[in-house]
């Protein structure tokens, strides 16, 4: 871990730039990736069964934040869950009785851990692929659904801790990644990010807001820079976590709120997981001086669906 803290970096980008980074993207995504599947195209079979080998000790850690039904800054329409039955004096009566609940969320909240499908970035009249953006109606989406992961995502998971690699507990909201940041944490672990790899990145957000309390991350946030999505364009990574939601408040680049959802998503067929919860996973790798792990993500399967609240495992 370095021993002086770095001072934040907060870098702005032209509306221009971010157009000539987006299109050099999505070149790159075009030239390399199964273009149905996106960015999934880089894990192939070879490389899941690779993975199970990264099994050492046998301990699996939910990578999920606990969904919250209270509302906060950050949460102001928190998922619902309710007790459906049993009715009243069910419970001390004879005979065979349910206990029964409902859940519904709000899937791309700013609060609870959650899966992007590729449909869920429309980017100048387009989503992934240059499929019509007009393909996702109020009835549904009806093309780079969430079908696409129905079987799920197994591979190797890498962590880079950006916190540590900096001397800090957490990264500031505001604060951003830059692809020399990610680079720099790969040697600092002794570790390398690779082709079909899930990346997570983890800023600290869930420790910060466990000491600080919930702010209002819709307006600051620490995460990726866009320059940084060079690093996983490069190494032909799968998929995308963070415990923010890998953009940053306020956006680098003022004309787009959210550069890397649409460069992530909408340029190199992404799939992302938002505003996981990396406080286990971080001193696990720590003890054991290993920062690459089994990997499973399990989305539910919802039809035409946009995302899915999910909770990634790593099995250590």
């Amino acid at each position: 871990m370095s021993s002086q803290p770095r001072p934040a970096t907060s870098q702005r980008m032209s509306e221009a730039d971010f157009r000539a980074l987006y299109r050099r993207l999505r070149e790159l995504a075009r030239s390399g990736a199964d273009q149905p599947r996106g960015a999934l195209g880089h894990l192939t079979p070879e490389r899941v069964v690779a993975a199970a080998a990264e099994v050492r000790r046998g301990r699996s850690l939910s990578l999920a934040a606990p969904i919250e039904t209270e509302p906060g800054p950050d949460n102001p329409q928190p998922a619902s869950h309710r007790m459906t039955a049993s009715a009243p004096g069910e419970a001390d009566a004879p005979g065979l009785h349910f206990a029964r609940d409902r859940f519904a969320m709000n899937v791309h909240s700013d609060a609870d851990s959650h899966l992007d499908a590729l449909c869920h970035v429309m980017f100048d009249g387009e989503l992934y692929g240059g499929v019509p953006a007009g393909s996702v109606t109020p009835d549904g989406a009806h093309a780079l659904t969430l079908d696409l992961v129905q079987d799920g995502i197994v591979g190797r998971g890498v962590l880079l801790d950006i916190p540590r690699l900096r001397g800090v507990p957490w990264l500031e909201p505001g604060d951003q990644v830059t692809a020399e940041d990610l680079m720099a944490a790969e040697a600092a672990q002794d570790v390398t990010v690779g082709p079909g790899d899930l990346l997570f990145v983890r800023v600290g957000h869930r420790r910060r807001r466990l000491t600080h309390g919930a702010w209002d991350s819709a307006r600051a946030r620490a995460g990726l820079h866009p320059t940084a999505m060079r690093f996983p364009a490069q190494r032909r990574v799968a998929v995308l976590g963070s415990d923010g939601n890998s953009d940053t408040a306020p956006s680098a680049v003022a004309e787009v709120p959210f550069p890397v959802h649409v460069l992530a998503v909408n340029a190199m067929g992404m799939h992302l997981m938002d505003w996981l919860d990396l406080e286990q996973l971080a001193p696990a790798c720590e003890q054991l001086g290993r920062w690459h792990f089994l990997c499973v993500v399990a989305p539910l399967r919802l039809p035409a669906a946009t995302g899915s609240p999910v909770n990634p495992i790593a099995v250590l």
